[in-house]
């Protein structure tokens, strides 16, 4: 435990060196992953499958203590593939916990038993790099899809249209020239006021009991774990353990930041938080890349952001015990034009780490013998090398997108990897056949034989 306490001073003065220094854009940072958060939040505590204040209560002690253990904006963002097949099979509260407890079991057990750190290990870093290009493009299409698509130019209502949603892109395209500027504050404080002046704004009855205990049945936990937990493992393991860990690594490198956790301490994380949570109807999260960049673009730089957002939720989670219906009516009523910007900058965020595989990806870096990077060394690729990487890259995008799995995507991008490597292998092998024939092999030593014989012969006479 005492290996831990320097980590753990070093992420205290960054977080509060970074805090004072930067208070806004820590703070707009921390509203980056919102886009995501708010609507999948607001559809379960709408479908009675979580609990608004123990989700909101849990996953704000999740963000302070993740914030101060690693120093650095890693989100606390709902488990989607969980999420999505709740609300389209409708779950009990029972059914979503065992799903969250299942994944987080699995996890945990991956992480302790270093399963987890050898994937990360014999990964290829084009695949990595495809899964967070796949997740960023998803999220991209997601934000088109469900909250930009269904607009129009006058509806559906005055303060959710298309014109609400260019003027956001436009104040959006501002931060390039005024990259200071708390854009997720502006964005999320006039969604705020459009929500509140939104017609019809009637709060939907929020379930009665604000904290429950579940004790999830035999048959919630084969239900949840053949239709939501195995399709969410690969999701988690792959983007919120592995690509997250890389992309903190990417974003934020040590120096001058705190170092980026360990696939295995993502793993534990996620396996505590939900171990615990989903008991009293909390919704299930994990850490995530797209989180991570949505809060990167809007200005995090340090554990303070999420810490901000923890309390925030803690604040509001103690308020939902009195009155969830006001808190789920407002979050509600954001303008989804808003909400799907905000989505939409944090995947091509997230897609941009893509362009960096060729230039300095970990595995490129040439550190020096105290492990570090002095972030100028780069080995050096030949143009076949090159296209290989970018191709194993794409073709692990592709594959995610088309059948819209992480885990087919990654099992694509490793046989295109290892196709491209047995290729090279046999061409090598070839060439060397080529330049040294086996006919070849056997004539030299048959002549090398024959020398010798003849020496031994002279020497006898001798």
């Amino acid at each position: 435990m005492s290996s831990r306490f320097p980590r753990l001073r070093r992420a205290y003065r960054h977080n509060v060196e970074t805090i004072k220094s930067r208070p806004l854009a820590e703070i707009s940072g921390s509203l980056g992953d919102l886009g995501t958060l708010l609507p999948l939040m607001t559809a379960l505590v709408l479908e009675k499958t979580i609990s608004l204040p123990s989700t909101l209560l849990f996953t704000g002690a999740a963000n302070v203590i993740t914030g101060v253990a690693f120093g650095i904006p890693l989100p606390v963002q709902p488990m989607k593939a969980i999420a999505a097949v709740a609300l389209a099979r409708m779950f009990t509260m029972e059914e979503n916990a065992a799903a969250g407890l299942v994944v987080a079991g699995l996890v945990g057990i991956f992480s302790v038993t270093g399963l987890i750190g050898w994937a990360n290990r014999v990964t290829p870093i084009p695949v990595v790099k495809g899964i967070q290009v796949g997740a960023g493009l998803s999220l991209c299409l997601s934000a088109g899809s469900k909250m930009l698509l269904p607009l129009t130019w006058t509806g559906p209502w005055w303060g959710d249209n298309f014109f609400i949603a260019i003027a956001a892109v436009l104040l959006l395209l501002c931060t390039f020239a005024y990259p200071r500027m708390p854009y997720a504050i502006i964005i999320f404080t006039i969604g705020i006021i459009l929500s509140i002046a939104a017609p019809e704004g009637g709060y939907a009855a929020v379930p009665s009991v604000a904290i429950p205990i579940l004790n999830p049945s035999d048959m919630d936990f084969f239900e949840a774990t053949t239709t939501a937990s195995l399709g969410q493992l690969p999701l988690t393991l792959l983007n919120s353990v592995i690509a997250a860990s890389a992309l903190a690594s990417d974003l934020l490198p040590c120096p001058p930041y705190p170092a980026a956790p360990t696939v295995t301490e993502l793993g534990i994380s996620v396996a505590a938080i939900n171990l615990v949570g989903c008991w009293f109807g909390a919704m299930p999260v994990c850490h995530g890349s797209g989180g991570l960049a949505g809060q990167f673009r809007f200005g995090a730089r340090s554990g303070s952001s999420i810490i901000f957002l923890g309390s925030i939720k803690l604040a509001l989670g103690l308020l939902a015990l009195w009155e969830s219906s006001l808190i789920v009516g407002i979050l509600d009523n954001i303008p989804k034009s808003i909400l799907g910007v905000l989505v939409l900058a944090a995947g091509v965020e997230l897609a941009k780490v893509g362009e960096s595989v060729n230039t300095d990806a970990r595995d490129l870096r040439v550190l020096d013998g105290d492990m570090s990077w002095d972030g100028k060394r780069i080995k050096e690729l030949d143009g076949r090398e090159r296209r290989e990487r970018w191709m194993v890259m794409l073709v692990t995008v592709a594959a995610l997108l088309t059948f819209r799995n992480d885990g087919v995507g990654f099992v694509a991008g490793l046989v295109w990897h290892w196709t491209l490597i047995f290729v090279r292998r046999m061409e090598e092998w070839r060439e060397d056949r080529t330049e040294r024939p086996f006919w070849r092999n056997v004539e030299h030593g048959s002549e090398e034989s024959a020398g010798l014989l003849a020496q031994e012969e002279s020497d006898t006479r001798a």
